[in-house]
């Protein structure tokens, strides 16, 4: 804390300094003017109110611009740590660069500014070295990657034989994935390895939907917070809070957009099950771990031609089609089976449809299929698509007289 309060004080100091020498070097060529020299002749006390007055000027100038470069210095220091080797080294050799040119430029105009415009002999220096400095930057961070290349070492034969290991990718989190309530038992089964990061702003918003007024926003919310919890307290894999970014990244409005970039950044990989956050950051190069597409991956694979056995829980959109479900929750449409509604039969596949929801599979009633005994309740969870209805095609049966009813 002290150390930024000297800092500002030096800063506001010297930036007060210089200002003040620019409106002096100002009010010299002012009262030298030809007209202004007709018009105050040689009243003194007119020159000197007008030289403290371009003196204040200056000072004033040059406090207001200490703070602005204070705090892009403030900011510049903060993001420090995490920039690359290659931009530092990028940035040190610009820096050098562009004091060695406004050197140059110096000794070649001080002698001619000191005997043309004495008062510009501090301040043209000063413009030109900033001037330099910040283009001789911006061409080495232009060409950073072929300084890189230029200044290691190439790897030796042995070393080059040897297969590089990488550490593990950073696993960021969205705050869909995290209400889902999957995260917690896929990182207990160990095939997710760390680190996985919670961004503090998707914490936030997760906190803000936890409190919101709303009763089922606020069930998804809470929901979230236990989920994470559970992956804090029951799973090996460390699961952190990430805070550690620029302020660049809190201007951004929309989470969605800051999660993306903030895994371009650190390199890391996102963790979703939102099909358009999926697609935005493919498109921006940046990997990503979709559940949803991991379970339809782990769906037992049916062909066309193989026997299943399922039982018809409700009549299909289309005449005389029935419905059922596998134990995994996907969708089985049959044919000519709306009459067979509670009973478990043997059925042939036809045809298999994968859609972006997931795994269709259209069947038919095998020609040896016999009357299977009616099942007393619906198998409970296994709508997976949320197309029940209150009537007897949610999952109920149809009975008439305690048996099923037979067309």
């Amino acid at each position: 804390m002290v150390a930024v309060r000297i800092a500002w004080v030096l800063f506001t100091v010297t930036f007060a300094f210089i200002g003040g020498v620019f409106g002096y070097a100002v009010s010299v060529y002012y009262r030298t003017w030809k007209p202004i020299m007709e018009l105050i002749g040689n009243d003194q006390r007119i020159v000197l109110m007008s030289t403290v007055a371009f003196v204040l000027l200056g000072a004033l100038l040059g406090f207001i611009l200490a703070a602005f470069f204070y705090r892009k210095v403030v900011i510049v220091a903060a993001d420090l740590q995490r920039i690359s080797f290659a931009d530092k080294v990028a940035g040190v050799l610009g820096v050098v660069l562009g004091l060695g040119v406004s050197a140059l430029i110096a000794f070649q105009f001080n002698s001619l500014l000191r005997a043309r415009v004495p008062a510009f002999a501090l301040t043209v220096p000063f413009l030109a070295t900033i001037v330099c400095v910040y283009l001789g930057v911006a061409l080495t961070m232009s060409m950073k990657e072929e300084l890189a290349n230029a200044l290691s070492p190439g790897p030796t034969a042995e070393v080059a034989a040897v297969p590089e290991v990488l550490g593990p990718t950073p696993k960021f989190l969205d705050t869909n994935v995290i209400i889902d309530g999957r995260m917690a038992d896929l990182c207990k089964t160990g095939f997710l390895e760390g680190p996985i990061y919670i961004p503090a702003f998707v914490l936030n918003e997760l906190q803000q939907i936890a409190d919101s007024e709303d009763s089922l926003r606020r069930a998804r919310g809470r929901r979230g917070l236990d989920v994470l919890g559970r992956m804090q307290k029951e799973t090996d894999t460390p699961v952190e809070v990430f805070d550690d970014y620029g302020r660049e990244l809190d201007r951004i409005a929309q989470v969605d957009s800051k999660l993306v970039r903030l895994a371009r950044e650190n390199q890391g990989a996102l963790v979703t099950n939102d099909f358009n956050l999926n697609r935005v950051a493919e498109l921006q190069g940046v990997p990503v771990l979709n559940i949803n597409e991991l379970a339809n991956a782990l769906k037992p694979v049916v062909l066309p031609g193989e026997e299943l056995r399922v039982t018809i829980v409700k009549e299909g959109k289309e005449n005389r089609q029935g419905v059922a479900y596998l134990d995994d929750g996907t969708m089985v449409v049959v044919e000519e089976a709306q009459s067979r509604i509670g009973e478990t039969i043997s059925t042939l596949v036809t045809s298999v449809l994968q859609t972006v929801a997931g795994k269709m599979i259209f069947a038919e009633v095998a020609p040896s299929a016999p009357r299977g005994r009616p099942i007393p309740h619906a198998q409970p969870g296994d709508d997976l698509f949320g197309d029940n209805n209150s009537d007897s095609s949610g999952g109920g049966q149809r009975r008439t007289g305690g048996r099923p009813r037979r067309r």
